[in-house]
């Protein structure tokens, strides 16, 4: 007996033979999902790799984003080549799973982009209204919710808000944040959160007037001390961040309406593929 509903052996399972008919269906219709698989893999290494620092000062919902991608891309693959094995096998069953998984997988990235696009226009909202919500009174932050106003979702630029914020306060006494802004300032050529004042907000750099050495625009003795437009970089890392996401953004959106063909196209195969298989015919 077989189970999950899977049609009994054909003749070709058994070692018997049907008539030489030739289905059009191609034997290998998956390496389509696996490039989509790959393709994510990539991007999801990609993104940790170039936003490293800036993942670093976030809160662990936004620094899981590439490593989701990464998962992401790799059950991909895995569910592609469970199908290639069933394509050889010409099993029916194993076909029609791996049909039904990506299936699955195409309608959850749907739901996700449609999530996406309707919530982007509130990626600048926080609690406190935009930027500077966390102001220079420290680890603070923005007045707490009435309890009459509705649950929201942490906004993605509160979170790369708050969590450069926390950073600058923990940096001198954390090494790992200290690294991490020091190397987050010189790669975006940024300094502080909105602009190379916030520095003045920090105890240990308050009574000195100095900010980070990484905040130099070129690295001299004294480029640090009584800051200046001239000598230290004036943009703020949070604009910086964001303009370097605006920009990769078009990057992104073409990628994803090309795993979205590929993997369109592999569930088009393997329907054929089934159908082949199930009516009796010798896939080729």
């Amino acid at each position: 007996m077989l189970s999950c509903g899977c049609p009994p052996p054909t003749p070709l399972a058994r070692g018997g033979s049907w008539p030489r008919r030739v289905a059009a269906a191609p034997q290998f219709p998956l390496p389509p999902p696996q490039v989509c698989g790959v393709a994510l893999i990539a991007i999801g290494i990609y993104a940790q790799v170039a936003l490293s620092e800036a993942l670093a000062v976030s809160s662990a919902s936004a620094s899981s984003t590439p490593v989701a991608i990464l998962v992401l891309g790799i059950i991909i693959f895995f569910i592609s080549f469970f199908g290639c094995c069933g394509a050889w096998k010409e099993s029916y069953c194993m076909v029609t799973t791996f049909a039904v998984l990506l299936s699955i997988i195409f309608l959850v990235e749907i739901a996700a982009a449609i999530t996406g696009y309707v919530f982007k226009d509130k990626v600048g909202d926080s609690w406190g209204g935009g930027t500077g919500a966390r102001t220079r009174l420290g680890a603070a932050g923005p007045p707490p919710p009435s309890p009459s106003d509705p649950p929201r979702p942490p906004q993605v630029r509160s979170v790369l808000e708050d969590g450069l914020w926390d950073a600058m306060h923990k940096y001198g006494e954390d090494e790992p944040a200290t690294a991490a802004v020091d190397e987050l300032q010189r790669d975006f050529a940024c300094c502080g959160v909105n602009n190379y004042t916030d520095w003045a907000t920090i105890e240990r750099f308050r009574f000195n007037n100095t900010v980070p050495r990484s905040c130099c625009r070129v690295n001299t003795t004294s480029c640090n001390v009584r800051p200046s437009p001239a000598t230290v970089y004036e943009k703020g890392c949070l604009q910086s961040i964001e303009a370097w996401m605006k920009k990769n953004i078009l990057i992104v959106a073409a990628v994803a309406l090309g795993i979205a063909f590929f993997e369109i196209l592999g569930i088009i195969f393997a329907c054929c593929l089934m159908k082949g298989i199930r009516s009796g015919y010798e896939v080729m």
